[in-house]
Parts: structure tokens; sequence; C-alpha cells
């Protein structure tokens, strides 16, 4: 129970009642075993490279999305969400707001229809919508760390 008391925390510091309950947040972490991250940086310095790396070391199958990187954390780099050959659970986005809609709808054309998550900060209002309005399970304005983390100390 306390850890969902965390999670609402930040769902109510994220500021969009639409991203899913906290009940929703601990079950989309249960089941999802692959995820994409557009903007993985090869900076080391990076949030776009540190919370993708914690991912990493939580077992889950991290894929890169950066056209200007071959390899990041020993795995094959991806130019765009559509080249990525295996099924995905869930694209997390860095990039900036400004950017962040065209990987939203790209993210929402996969077959196996990922959940879709804009790091904390990140909006993409129109398209988080439109997304949401197919059913899709998308997120924006908070770190995937910082919930993980959170459901972590609450087991």
């Amino acid at each position: 129970m306390l850890h969902l008391n965390r999670i609402r925390k930040l769902l109510e510091l994220a500021g969009d009642h639409g991203n899913p309950t906290a009940d929703e947040l601990v079950e989309l972490f249960n089941t999802v075993r692959t995820i994409a991250v557009v903007g993985f940086s090869r900076d080391p310095n990076k949030a776009a490279r540190r919370v993708p790396s914690y991912l990493a070391s939580k077992h889950y199958e991290v894929i890169p999305i950066n056209p200007n990187a071959d390899r990041i954390l020993g795995k094959e780099a991806y130019a765009t969400i559509t080249d990525v050959p295996i099924l995905i659970d869930l694209v997390v986005i860095f990039r900036p707001s400004a950017e962040a809609g065209q990987f939203v709808i790209e993210a929402a054309t996969r077959v196996e229809r990922p959940a879709i998550w804009l790091q904390d900060g990140i909006w993409a209002k129109k398209e988080i919508q439109v997304v949401r309005g197919q059913n899709v399970t998308a997120v924006q304005n908070m770190c995937t760390y910082e919930v993980h983390q959170a459901l972590n100390k609450g087991f």
C-alpha cells in the first residue's frame, strides 16, 4: 500500500489526470519485458542514458533508439521505433516536447500497440489524447525511474 501512495503522489505531481492510475502503473511494470527508448543517449551523464541503464539493470530488455549511434550499452541501436524487429511492450521517450508527438504517433502504429511513456517534463498533449482514444496506455510528464523505485521500495 505504501508504494501505491508514493506512485499516487508522483501522479499528482505529473498533472495529467489522463495518466494511468497507480494500480495500472504497477500492472504495467509487472507485465513489461521489452522497452524501446527513443533518445537513448550515448552520454553517461544524461538522464536519457542513466534511466535506461537502470531499467536494463532491473532485467528489462532495453532497446536503444538513436539514429546517431550504432550500439549503446552493447546493444544494437535503431534509427526509428519502426526499425525494431522484435515486439516492444513499452516505448519510453526522451525527446523535447516539441518533438515528442511524432514519436508517440509512430509508437502507436506498431502492431503490438506498446504502452507509451514520456519522461518527466515531456508533454505531447494532442498526440497522447489521440492514442489514448485508441486504447493505448500513455503516460506523460513522469519519470520511469522514480515510479520503478517507488514500486520496489514498496515490496
